[in-house]
């Protein structure tokens, strides 16, 4: 099973969206086996996304993402990242196709609702950042047989 972080992002949770996004999610078929709200630092949320360093809008970004609480969220499931990045749709909601979370509920780039992981790789290290291993619960469902071959 493949685990994934998603992040319920600060203009979702001023507009009463958290329950929806993740209501998506979990109606897919994937498995929350952690979830948190949380008021991100600016040390969290640089260490989050690093990767932007050093970009123009990373200032804005640090700004926004610590603006108000957000919800983490582990989810798994076979192919969850995919699974995942295929329901929050394009980056730029704008592109993102209808039946999305973005392409239904969101206009501009800089406000598109969710982060989720874009692999593995990150998944692992972005999951570690916001949940120690003890607070990630496996646990099994009889739903997942009727999701799931194996």
């Amino acid at each position: 099973m493949q685990r994934t972080l998603v992040l319920v992002k600060p203009d979702a949770m001023q507009r009463g969206l958290a329950g929806e996004i993740i209501y998506r999610l979990e109606r897919r078929g994937l498995k929350i086996v952690a979830i948190k709200m949380l008021q991100m630092d600016q040390a969290l949320a640089k260490r989050h996304y690093a990767v932007h360093e050093g970009k123009a809008f990373f200032p804005g970004l640090i700004e926004y993402i610590t603006s108000c609480p957000i919800i983490a969220v582990v989810f798994e499931g076979p192919r969850a990242i995919e699974a995942v990045r295929s329901t929050m749709g394009a980056t730029d909601p704008v592109n993102a196709a209808g039946g999305t979370i973005r392409g239904d509920l969101a206009l501009e780039m800089g406000r598109n609702l969710i982060h989720g992981s874009d692999s593995e790789e990150n998944a692992e290290v972005e999951i570690s950042l916001f949940f120690p291993p003890q607070e990630i619960l496996s646990y099994p469902r009889q739903i997942d047989k009727w999701i799931t071959e194996s």
